[in-house]
């Protein structure tokens, strides 16, 4: 498990607002599982691992999302995989999210995982990336309303937690079955349904449909959690407004931005304040990753951060090719914007 050693002083001060500010009754369960707060850091290959759900969880984000994992891996060489499914206790309630598009491979690899403690399973039905989805899994599945039935209606019976599911609104526009799938979600267990606002075909192009999210919500009686486009504290406002959902899921609007699950202008905060977080969360990712790999990873993190500063590109070429932790630590310490 990570460490979470010491954060800056304005970090842990902000953390403990934010949880001395969470309601005394949950904001809605998961089963039996209390969620207390309304947004939630997406799963996101790539970029959800431990460090970065650890930062998103201090700031406010309600639930801990892993990326997701192919049944087929965990199979295969379950150790290999255990890195990306671990966590930190404090990052509880943790959601394992698993992909296939085989109910038994599924049912198999869930036991395996179960092992692992997490709070949630989630099946991942909504990945529109072709290597998933044309192979029938992810948004694949949607395709196959029965295989989803045998998935849910098995696993459902053997897993001592709640299973969820992540979904899109169909395959595209002719094959628009996000409230049949939604019914049979709920009809077969899932205990909680969250929906990226856009078809397979759409991927990440055209705007997210928050009026189709607001409709599974007035269809099923399980908590319903939006997603897609929201990227601004107006766009949380108005997803909520549109769609009545119990919660936002955000996924590339806080790549570099933790403090959109606080509520907070990212533009509005200094440099300085902004860099005492990236400072924290390279430090994780170096723990996490080892020193010689962790600073290079953290790269595509550190270039969201710096998005609302006038970085003069001199700079910002020297934070990209810093050579060690210690040296990325000190190029960022000493970054300046421009005047």
């Amino acid at each position: 498990m990570v460490s979470l050693g010491t954060f800056s002083k304005e970090t842990v001060s902000l953390s403990m607002l934010i949880q001395s500010n969470l309601l005394a009754q949950p904001n809605y369960y998961i089963r039996e599982i209390p969620v207390y707060g309304d947004l939630i850091l997406a799963p996101m290959l790539g970029y959800s691992d431990s460090p970065d759900r650890i930062i998103a969880r201090r700031f406010g984000s309600a639930l801990s999302y892993s990326e997701f994992v192919n049944a087929i891996d965990i199979l295969g060489n379950f150790s290999s995989i255990e890195k990306r499914l671990t966590y930190h206790e404090a990052e509880r309630p943790v959601v394992f999210q698993i992909f296939d598009n085989d109910p038994s491979r599924i049912i198999a690899a869930a036991k395996l995982i179960f092992q692992l403690n997490p709070d949630i399973l989630d099946i991942n039905l909504g990945c529109s990336a072709k290597k998933v989805s044309n192979r029938g899994a992810g948004a694949g599945l949607l395709r196959t309303p029965d295989l989803i039935k045998d998935i849910f209606s098995e696993l459902v019976k053997i897993s001592p937690i709640p299973v969820t599911a992540k979904i899109r609104l169909g395959w595209d526009d002719s094959s628009l079955n996000y409230l049949d799938i939604a019914r049979l979600l709920e009809d077969n267990g899932a205990s909680l349904i969250a929906v990226h606002g856009r078809t397979k075909i759409q991927a990440y192009s055209g705007l997210s449909d928050w009026q189709a999210i607001a409709e599974i919500k007035q269809t099923v009686h399980i908590p319903v959690i939006a997603n897609g486009d929201v990227k601004s504290l107006e766009d949380i406002d108005k997803i909520k407004l549109i769609t009545d959902c119990d919660g936002v899921m955000i996924g590339r609007g806080s790549i570099g931005n933790p403090w959109i699950f606080s509520r907070i202008d990212h533009n509005l905060l200094s440099l300085e304040e902004t860099k005492q977080v990236i400072l924290d969360h390279l430090r994780l990712m170096t723990d996490f990753y080892g020193p010689d790999w962790g600073h290079v990873i953290f790269r595509k993190h550190l270039k969201a951060y710096l998005r609302p500063y006038s970085i003069s590109t001199q700079s910002i070429r020297l934070l990209m090719t810093s050579n060690s932790y210690e040296e990325l630590k000190t190029n960022i310490i000493n970054t300046r914007e421009e005047n």
